[in-house]
């Protein structure tokens, strides 16, 4: 049995979070989940059992703040898992947590580890809190509490340039001149904001772009899928699938349908 919901952020926090989502699922024995790097961050509360990341051999804690990812990571579940995400748009957690996103880049950061007592409240309503749709309301209130003004100038030029991104522009210098920023000082504002460094997001967005071709049209020639999503050629984007995702794209194709949280 499984649950699975997308719910909408309220008007407000929409520039900020993508959508919640809510999970559920009871298993008897133990079963494997794969993630991969999807350019945003996230905000994740256990109600039920937590997931075991094989990497670490640790259990995931009960709440916790997950930067943004690197690579791919098998994750083992069983019994009852009762799971709300928060999914931040890739600018979008500086406006509720103020520090450098690049310092918890590829961690899982939890209230302790913030000194942070107002999500420590928020991590225990919720473990005690049966109904959905009040433990949304519960986190919109405190993200609504907490919701800061970002510097405009910096929020206009990483946004634009996540845009061009967005659309397949990757030459770091381009972005920057866009920015009108140096290229030293882009990739530490961008950083900052984002999590990770340009060029490594441009590299999560490209993958991205091209699961979610793969989902839209799943019978697309591999060179057709490199040209479009803007690879120098094919191998460079079998190259990117295994670093990402552990699997060449016809690897891939067979493990799972291709979905992109980013472009859903």
């Amino acid at each position: 049995m499984e649950e699975f919901k997308i719910i909408h952020p309220s008007p407000l926090l929409a520039p900020y979070i993508k959508n919640y989502w809510l999970l559920k699922t009871a298993c008897d024995s133990p079963e494997l989940a794969r993630t991969v790097p999807m350019g945003m961050m996230n905000l994740i509360f256990h109600r039920g059992n937590r997931l075991l990341s094989i990497h670490d051999n640790e259990l995931h804690p009960r709440a916790f703040l997950s930067g943004q990812e690197k690579t791919f990571a098998d994750l083992e579940y069983t019994g009852q898992i009762n799971m709300i995400s928060v999914v931040f748009r890739p600018i979008g957690v500086k406006a509720f947590f103020n520090l450098p996103m690049n310092k918890i880049n590829n961690l899982r950061v939890t209230a302790g580890d913030l000194e942070d007592k107002e999500l420590a409240e928020l991590e225990h309503s919720l473990t005690n809190t049966e109904d959905d749709q009040l433990c949304i309301l519960m986190i919109e209130k405190f993200l609504l509490k907490r919701l800061s003004r970002l510097a405009e100038y910096n929020l206009k030029r990483i946004e634009t340039t996540i845009r061009l991104i967005n659309s397949g522009q990757t030459d770091v210098t381009l972005l920057a001149d866009t920015a009108c920023l140096s290229t030293k000082q882009f990739q530490r504002i961008f950083s900052e904001h984002v999590g990770s460094n340009p060029k490594e997001f441009s590299r999560t967005i490209r993958f991205q772009r091209a699961l979610y071709t793969l989902e839209n049209c799943p019978h697309i020639p591999l060179t057709a899928l490199a040209y479009e999503c803007n690879y120098f050629d094919q191998s460079h984007m079998i190259k990117d699938f295994k670093a990402l995702s552990g699997y060449t794209p016809s690897e891939y194709l067979e493990a799972c349908p291709p979905h992109s949280d980013y472009f859903s």
